[in-house]
């Protein structure tokens, strides 16, 4: 039955009112009781159905007509209702579950910032207490100023490390996802085991190449004595003595390029941070690599004088070690060419070569350290392998990104892209 056919019934009734009044003189008096009557019928019908929905763990009642259609679908409706809603809460508890047994910190916080549910494992990391805490703001929960800017920034695309001191140190990472309307996934990770690992295997790599340095220093210093004078020796020892003195000059520049590694990742970042002309440091670059290699050409492009801010001595060894990889891996004939450009809201520095060019299947692994795309072209270049790695780590600290398009036989372009400050 749909309002149509109610609408007609009511319509004949009313007919049916007016002419058995107008039968016994009072047509009006008729369809105003019958109005009434059917308006009375509706008001008990919907009082009926406003006492089934206070309370709708019953059953609806037992009404005909249109009104007994109205409950059946609003029953209907509400049966499915609670299914969805069993079915989330079902979601909603396996996922608790599932957060409660990781190892890792997690908490829920909604669109205002307020706790939702947090596991246990977060309590020590955040200093959270459960179920306490629940319902209130996190960033009142939690002091550290850098996880305040970090949750508050709304920039979520890189995790935030920092260090809680106290009486023991905790280094903690913290990785952020939105879900839902505005809400915030919040994953806690205790990684003070890892940077103690990583601190000891820096103190390690720059004790042994400082403890290095003094004992080739010595080795060197004798064979330079003994190559100044070459008629004295044996012809059988000289060929020796020179492949012993490019050896030890190769170590020296590994270990060179180990200590400023070591140097630049231990310092600290405060107030080291000035506004560096790119095409100054580009020219004399190119000063350095005339002086150095004649016969090698650097060509600059300085399509913006745009600067960056930062170290000038750590941006130009990055930059020094990409033209430097590019004059040793093309042909002498070959020119490098340096570009420094404005594109959008970035600033590209990017070096070109026609070299031997690089298989794809290695860009991955060319920031790592000592890692070789071919062991005889390292050789015979003289590389330390620890290049591209000051390049990552002070493209990182800069804020910046090394690209990496190369094509076997075609050559090399490597891209070191800036943000722009405003």
């Amino acid at each position: 039955m749909n309002w149509i056919s109610v609408a007609t019934r009511v319509f004949f009734l009313t007919v049916l009112a007016a002419a058995v009044g107008f039968y016994y003189g009072y047509p009006w008096v008729a369809v105003m009781i019958t109005l009434i009557g059917v308006l009375a019928y509706w008001l008990y019908q919907l009082r009926r159905m406003q006492l089934w929905l206070q309370d709708p763990r019953q059953r609806p009642p037992d009404v005909y007509g249109i009104w007994g259609e109205l409950l059946a679908q609003i029953y209907v409706h509400q049966r499915k209702n609670k299914e969805v809603q069993e079915s989330l809460r079902s979601t909603v508890n396996y996922l608790q579950d599932s957060f409660a047994s990781m190892r890792d910190g997690v908490v829920m916080v909604g669109e205002q910032g307020a706790i939702k549910w947090f596991n246990k494992a977060v309590e020590p990391l955040l200093g959270l207490r459960y179920p306490d805490d629940r319902g209130q703001t996190l960033t009142n929960l939690v002091r550290a100023p850098e996880f305040n800017a970090y949750f508050l920034g709304g920039d979520y695309t890189s995790p935030l490390e920092y260090c809680i001191t106290g009486d023991v140190s905790l280094h903690l990472r913290v990785e952020i996802t939105h879900f839902g309307h505005g809400a915030r996934l919040l994953f806690v990770r205790d990684v003070t085991a890892a940077v103690r690992i990583e601190q000891i295997r820096r103190d390690f790599v720059g004790n042994v190449s400082h403890e290095l340095r003094t004992p080739l220093t010595v080795i060197t210093g004798y064979l330079g004595t003994f190559l100044t004078d070459t008629d004295g020796l044996p012809p059988q020892y000289h060929k020796a003595l020179l492949q012993m003195e490019q050896q030890a000059q190769r170590m020296e520049n590994l270990l060179k390029d180990l200590l400023w590694l070591s140097r630049i990742e231990s310092e600290q970042r405060e107030g080291k941070q000035e506004l560096v002309n790119i095409g100054t440091l580009l020219e004399e670059l190119r000063d350095e690599v005339a002086g150095v290699n004649p016969e090698r050409k650097l060509d600059l492009a300085l399509e913006t004088n745009q600067g960056v801010y930062g170290d000038y001595r750590e941006l130009y060894s990055a930059v020094s070690n990409l033209v430097n990889n590019a004059i040793k891996y093309s042909p002498q004939d070959s020119p490098v060419r340096v570009c420094w450009r404005q594109q959008g809201d970035s600033c590209l520095l990017s070096v070109h070569d026609r070299g031997m060019g690089i298989d794809s299947v290695h860009f991955p692994r060319l920031t790592e350290r000592f890692y070789r795309v071919d062991e005889s072209r390292s050789s015979t270049t003289g590389g330390t392998g620890i290049g591209l790695a000051i390049v990552k780590h002070v493209a990182a600290v800069h804020g910046a990104r090394l690209q990496i398009e190369s094509e076997l036989g075609e050559g090399s372009t490597f891209t070191l892209v800036f943000p722009v400050r405003s």
